[in-house]
């Protein structure tokens, strides 16, 4: 069979060796970065343990599915998989909160009524019914198979089927997420629920469309899963899957340009000028980096193209090693959302603004495996951190990591007087270990929106290279990074015929 080189070790590029190795090829991947795993990657203190990149795992029939696939032990045989519950706690702007069930339709609706009040919980359901639609509508096109010729189709039509809304003797539907907040949910607070699922990928809902109801629904229906140890476990046991694959990983080894052979990618090269040739390359890297690894022109006008000049909102983080037993009950995930949902909106593209609380996201997992001993507990902050953030400038990073932890407080009681200590990761330190210009993190694929929410094919314009991971369809998060690893395999192993799993 073929050799194929990888470029980089992320989740989407090792899912991609695995498959291959298995289908026969001689699969090689180069990493950057002294370790694998791309964004999943852990930080280790004083006995305490954090995942410093996703913390939860949506979806996780993704890998099951490739565990299946490359091998006899399946993935629960490598982890342990636990699915959380309460799904998340939600802090309102008016003090309001409520716990969520997982994967209960009934159990949300009579929380939400609780919580909120009478009819709530029956817009949220409705809501949902509505989001099942168009993730049906959209499931495969988006996620299981390749990305359309004529994408277009996915661009212009919108799947979300809204409710009529009528104003001023008008009569129109919701185009965009925010809308959706405002014509059908008609509640500030079940608004800023549904709106917190496009801000936890740096989506701004007044300009997303309306098929990101698609996010809330995923959780919904799959629930909400934890891998014991946190997921950097899943990682691991993804690359050990590889090695078990006979995948060769060479770390340390930047790639500086993809080499080109009688029109077609023929290898890459490194950056201290060995030349490694191969049938195929799988470029895992964004499209800044990407733009620099060849001067062939890899979409045309009437593809998807990616933005490589806007700069993108990232994920500021802040890890917590508290003194004191985490309290029975607590919930494992609380969002914490601002009191001020324009200005915090408004900020997604610009500076950092003192005068801005952003929504936080507080990770309390009840996994002794992260802390020394039960009198500690291990608490990870982030909040989607300003595109334009100059985080080295003054102490603009603490700054902004300041109000991050006024409004954790919500979320963890006494959290001031337990600290022991915190670290700080800005988008800075996501771009140093990645790769990907401004610590930016991918968003998924959305039809709709003019084609601005879709991702570029996995197959280019140079014969041999594809595109996997977060930066190609469809797009990022854990499963879509899976999915993209089975696509690119797909269309290596069966040729440009392959149509995606049936």
């Amino acid at each position: 069979m073929g050799r194929i080189a990888v470029i980089g070790a992320g989740m989407g590029a090792m899912a991609a060796a695995a498959r291959l190795a298995v289908a026969g090829h001689r699969v090689v991947v180069y990493e950057r970065a002294a370790t694998y795993g791309g964004a999943v990657r852990r930080f280790e203190r004083d006995g305490f343990v954090f995942d410093t990149g996703p913390g939860l795992l949506p979806l996780p029939a993704v890998y099951r599915d490739l565990f299946v696939k490359t091998g006899k032990e399946p993935l629960e045989a490598c982890v342990e998989l636990v699915q959380v519950d309460p799904s998340s706690r939600h802090v309102f702007a008016d003090g309001t909160e409520v716990g969520l069930p997982n994967a209960s339709r009934a159990g949300v609706v009579t929380a939400l009524d609780e919580a909120l009040g009478a009819g709530a919980g029956a817009r949220w359901g409705d809501f949902l019914v509505r989001a099942r639609e168009a993730w049906d509508r959209t499931r495969r096109p988006l996620l299981e198979e390749p990305l359309w010729p004529n994408w277009s189709v996915l661009a212009e039509r919108e799947p979300y089927p809204s409710v009529p809304h009528k104003k001023l003797l008008r009569t129109r539907r919701a185009t965009t997420l925010a809308e959706v907040g405002a014509w059908e949910l008609r509640d500030p607070r079940l608004t800023a629920l549904l709106e917190s699922h496009a801000l936890a990928h740096g989506l701004d809902p007044r300009v997303t469309p309306a098929s990101a109801a698609v996010l809330p629904y995923m959780e919904h229906a799959f629930g909400t899963w934890y891998v014991r140890g946190g997921i950097r476990e899943l990682a691991r046991a993804v690359y050990e899957r590889c090695v078990a694959r006979r995948v060769e990983f060479v770390f340390g080894a930047e790639v500086t340009g993809i080499v080109e052979k009688d029109g077609r990618a023929a290898g890459v090269e490194l950056a201290d000028s060995t030349v490694s040739e191969a049938d195929h390359v799988v470029a895992g890297v964004d499209p800044v980096r990407l733009k620099g690894l060849t001067e062939h022109l890899l979409q045309d006008e009437g593809d998807v193209r990616p933005d490589t000049v806007t700069a993108r909102p990232g994920r500021f983080t802040v890890l917590l090693a508290l003194h004191g037993a985490r309290e029975a009950g607590a919930a494992h995930r609380t969002i914490v959302h601002t009191p001020d949902r324009s200005a915090e909106l408004d900020s997604l593209h610009s500076v950092p603004d003192d005068r801005i609380r952003p929504t936080v996201t507080v990770l309390r997992p009840d996994d002794p495996a992260l802390w020394p001993d039960r009198d500690h507990e291990a608490v990870v902050v982030s909040a989607v951190a300003p595109a334009e953030g100059e985080w080295t400038l003054d102490d603009t990073a603490e700054r902004f990591a300041a109000r991050m932890l006024s409004a954790a407080e919500t979320a963890v009681p006494g959290l001031s007087e337990r600290l022991i200590w915190r670290e700080v990761f800005t988008p800075d330190h996501i771009e140093e270990e990645t790769g990907a210009a401004y610590g930016a993190v991918p968003a998924p694929a959305l039809a709709g929106g003019g084609g601005r929410f879709l991702h570029p094919g996995n197959t280019t314009r140079l014969p041999g290279l594809y595109l996997v991971g977060g930066w190609a369809h469809p797009g990022g998060g854990l499963p879509h990074a899976g999915m993209s690893g089975a696509l690119v395999s797909g269309l290596i192993v069966e040729g440009p015929q392959f149509r995606g799993s049936q």
